[in-house]
Parts: structure tokens; C-alpha cells; sequence
């Protein structure tokens, strides 16, 4: 299948502001990008991309007085199959882990394992390690924590977030991650596109989307604790500890939000867009 994903987002500036975005996909989606995904700004602005130390690409500017607009649209082929799921993947000991996937068993900002230790293994101890154990706790986190726009807060942890009950997907998986590597198994934050493809449509605004991955059987798996249920076309953006490290934008200054616009849907071709591609 083919999605149409993009954004189109303003900030308003006092003042020159030094500026890294992360809204480029992922490297890993780079053979699925059909078309040019240009990150376009108004008014013109000399930008220049690198990658962090999670592999991510993160673009770097100066917005400049007044009001910054950056856009962009693409299509990306996708296999169009759901999350997979796996009921015999087994947790690795941590003595038998790789080197690069221990530090998704630390505490982060957001993620407060020496808060919630005792609890996941009050919790989690009992059910059987790997895929069982990795699923009871996206169900718990699903469970535990009430969706709402309206509950959102920018420097909420994990275990603020299970105290409180309420948040946003990236509370979802902030707890999840957390409960995650309470347990020894190693957890990161994803960020990145995620439509109503196969679901029936979410009336409230579209939005970029907060998922999470568990390493178990070697290999990475997504699962996601708000939804809980594996999802159709998922777009990659970034990957990291928790969301401290793959921020959509970090202004070194003040940049207000006042824009933001965020596009995610099947894209079937019509006639004239086969007829203008053979033409070209």
C-alpha cells in the first residue's frame, strides 16, 4: 500500500532562534520514500541535517524574526501488514544482551525505573518472561493511564503518569518502556507517523504518534500501549531512550508553536495520477 504523510507547521519568533527539528523519517523507511521529501521553509532558511547518536536525522537552523513556516508532503510504500506478533519470543539474560541495546535498560529523564521497580515486579514477576511478560505490561499501561488531549504535560515521567492516571501517547509508552526495563527487558520511545488505516477514523486532530519497541529473540518488536492492538502503516521517524531525545523540535530560544498541521492516509491513485506518471 501507498501513504501520504506529511506536515505543515509554523513557529512565531521574538528573536533569531537557533533551532533543531526531527521530522525527516528514519533512515530504516529510506527505500520506501516514492517521492522527494523536501522540508521546505518560508521565508528561506540555510539548514544542514546530521544524525544523532541514535542513528536519527535531525535537522539544524536559525529561524529567523517573525513567523517560520516548514512543510512537507511525501508517499511511502508500506508493506501494509499489521504489527507483528510473536507469542515465542524469549528475553534474553541481560549478561547475554548486545552492548548497544543495554542502555535501553537504564532510567532516562522521563523514564523513572527506581521508582516503579518494586511495583513491575509485584506486577510482572509471576508471568512467564519474553513475549507473555512484554504483552501484560502494554495491557497494564494500556489500562492504567486515560487518554485525553486535554491531559498533556510536557515534563510528566512515567511514574507521574501512573500516579495520575491521565496523559497522552507518549505517557503510554513512557510508562510501558519504564515498567519494560523494570523487568530487564530492554525497551526504546518511537515517534513518528501513524494513520487510521484499517480502524475506524479518530475524529480529533491528527497528530505524530508515540510507540514503543521491546528487544526480545534478538531482534526488535513494536508494540504500543496506547493502542494496543497491532497497527497498520506505521512511519518511522526517530528512536531513543524516551521522548527528551527525539523531540519533534528544541528551540535554544523562543520560538512559540502556532501552527501545526500533520497529514497521515492511504494514498490510492486515481487516473490521472497513473497518467501523469507515465507521461513523466
Amino acid at each position: 500500500m501507498k501513504i501520504r504523510a506529511g506536515y505543515n507547521i509554523a513557529f512565531q519568533c521574538p528573536y533569531a532562534v537557533p533551532m533543531v527539528l526531527m521530522l525527516t523519517t528514519h533512515p530504516s523507511r529510506d527505500g520506501d520514500i516514492l517521492s522527494d521529501q523536501l522540508m521546505q521553509f518560508s521565508p528561506r532558511v540555510d539548514a544542514r541535517d546530521y544524525f544523532d547518536p541514535y542513528g536519527n536525522i535531525c535537522t539544524r537552523l536559525v529561524a529567523p524574526p517573525g513567523l517560520l513556516e516548514v512543510r512537507s508532503e511525501f508517499v511511502v510504500e508500506d508493506s501494509g501488514l499489521p504489527d507483528e506478533v510473536c507469542q515465542t519470543a524469549q528475553q534474553w539474560g541481560v549478561a547475554e544482551l548486545p552492548g548497544d541495546v543495554l542502555p535501553f535498560l537504564l532510567a532516562s529523564r522521563y523514564c523513572d525505573t527506581e521508582k516503579l521497580s518494586t511495583l513491575a515486579w509485584l506486577l510482572f514477576g509471576g508471568i512467564q518472561s519474553g513475549w507473555q511478560r512484554a504483552q501484560a505490561i502494554c495491557n497494564y499501561a494500556h489500562e492504567r493511564i486515560e487518554f485525553g488531549y486535554h491531559h498533556a504535560r510536557g515534563d510528566r515521567t512515567a511514574s507521574e503518569g501512573h500516579e495520575e492516571r491521565r496523559g497522552v501517547c507518549r505517557d503510554f509508552a513512557h510508562l510501558a518502556v519504564t515498567l519494560s526495563r523494570c523487568m530487564n527487558i530492554p525497551a526504546r520511545y518511537c515517534t513518528g507517523y501513524l494513520g487510521d488505516i484499517g480502524v475506524p477514523p479518530d475524529t480529533a486532530p491528527m497528530d505524530f504518534s508515540a510507540w514503543y519497541e521491546v528487544f526480545l529473540d534478538g531482534r526488535w518488536f513494536t508494540l504500543d500501549a496506547r493502542h494496543n492492538h497491532p497497527r497498520i502503516g506505521r512511519i518511522l521517524i526517530a528512536r531513543g531512550r524516551d521522548a527528551a531525545d527525539v523531540a519533534i523540535s528544541t528551540a535554544f530560544g523562543t520560538a512559540q508553536l502556532v501552527r501545526f498541521n500533520v497529514t497521515t492516509e492511504e494514498f490510492k491513485e486515481t487516473g490521472q495520477d497513473s497518467a501523469l506518471k507515465e507521461a513523466a
